[in-house]
């Protein structure tokens, strides 16, 4: 029941709050009991344990909880409009990209585009950015030169879950 839960949070948190009739504020955050409230009406099997199990469990931690616990946002990853309030981070000298070998000719012409979502997301380890390309495909691991994209003025925010964001990756900064 959990990843049903899940992949009903990370839809309605991340893409489609409407889904549920429930309000994002600016920054992404949503009431715990007006979720937990539309869901029942929605007919999803839910309360609070099950949603901070949900939460608390999440292999990719996709989700936040605020300190009093009574409201909930998505970590990363939304196609919504919102300001996750990061401050920019100074990332590691190199981070990882995850995609399909079909993708690199457009991706060595164009760069790293965020596409439908609000960021790029860029992992801290080879092994979570090949798990992520396994999605898409034959994988293939970009290696981000994140100090060259700094030098040059480009920032990175830390999303809570880990997840380092930036806005794109022009083809220069990319490797393998």
């Amino acid at each position: 029941m959990s990843k049903e839960i899940g992949r009903l949070l990370s839809h309605v948190l991340r893409h489609a709050p409407e889904r549920l009739g429930i309000m994002l504020d600016a920054n992404g955050w949503t009431s715990v009991d007006e979720l937990i409230a539309k869901a029942r009406k929605a007919e999803f099997k839910i309360d609070r344990a099950l949603l901070e199990e949900t939460v608390s469990t999440n292999d990719k931690q996709r989700f936040t909880l605020s300190e009093d616990r009574q409201r909930i946002r998505a970590a990363q990853g939304h196609s919504v409009p919102v300001d996750l309030g990061l401050d920019p981070s100074e990332p590691p000298l190199r981070l990882f990209h995850g995609t399909a070998r079909t993708n690199l000719d457009a991706i060595f012409a164009e760069g790293l585009k965020a596409g439908r979502r609000q960021h790029v997301h860029l992992s801290m380890d080879e092994d979570t950015a090949r798990r992520v390309g396994e999605r898409h495909g034959k994988p293939v691991i970009l290696c981000i030169d994140t100090k060259r994209m700094r030098d040059d003025g480009l920032t990175f925010l830390r999303a809570d879950n880990g997840v380092w964001l930036t806005e794109s990756v022009p083809p220069q900064y990319l490797g393998f």
